[in-house]
């Protein structure tokens, strides 16, 4: 056996082929430089950074985070604007159901200038208060009935005790001062009551 057949596969052995570079190679080549190891050759090839398209692309970005921020800008002012249009006139609907009751007043009052049947005129007025009524209530709006109720904080508000007239009103209510009213289920105004002690 003759030794000069035998290669050492452990020694890297230089490469004398002459295939062409392809642009995979390059392509290795130039991520190589930018992850900052050189290849292999004296590096007189390896072309500087370009920083006019860092700079351009930052002039873009820039100009779309200016636009992002106008654009934000607008909408909030658009919806603080839209809020307190909505808060001017939140009681538009309230008012123009209320009006043909205000209507049906001043015609009950021209009415009772000139009318001397009491019991005429005291029926006009039930039926205007009855109108008023069924539009509050068309708008949630219900009368608390507090009288012979048990005391709630959370919706009376004690004016005074006074002793109870009998054992069974102690702790609850005896008299209503103001009635309350809920709106949709939330107290708006709270009872003012007399508490029997």
């Amino acid at each position: 056996m003759e030794n000069k057949d035998i290669v050492d596969e452990s020694v890297p052995q230089p490469d004398n082929s002459t295939e062409p570079i392809t642009t995979e190679d390059r392509e290795v080549e130039e991520a190589e430089v930018i992850n900052g190891s050189a290849p292999a050759g004296d590096g007189a090839d390896v072309a500087p950074e370009p920083t006019e398209a860092i700079g351009s692309e930052l002039a873009v970005m820039k100009d779309k985070y200016l636009r992002l921020y106008a654009d934000f800008e607008n909408f909030r002012r658009r919806t603080a604007k839209e809020k307190l249009d909505l808060i001017s006139t939140a009681s538009e609907g309230l008012m123009v159901t209320l009006l043909p009751v205000v209507d049906d007043f001043e015609r009950a009052m021209q009415a009772l200038e000139s009318t001397t049947d009491v019991a005429a005129a005291k029926e006009g007025i039930n039926l205007i208060y009855s109108k008023l009524n069924k539009v509050l209530e068309g708008k949630g709006l219900k009368p608390m009935n507090s009288k012979g109720e048990p005391f709630n904080a959370d919706l009376h508000e004690s004016v005074t005790q006074f002793p109870a007239p009998t054992e069974d009103l102690k702790g609850k209510v005896i008299d209503e001062i103001e009635k309350g009213y809920l709106l949709n289920d939330k107290v708006i105004r709270y009872a003012k009551v007399i508490v029997g002690a």
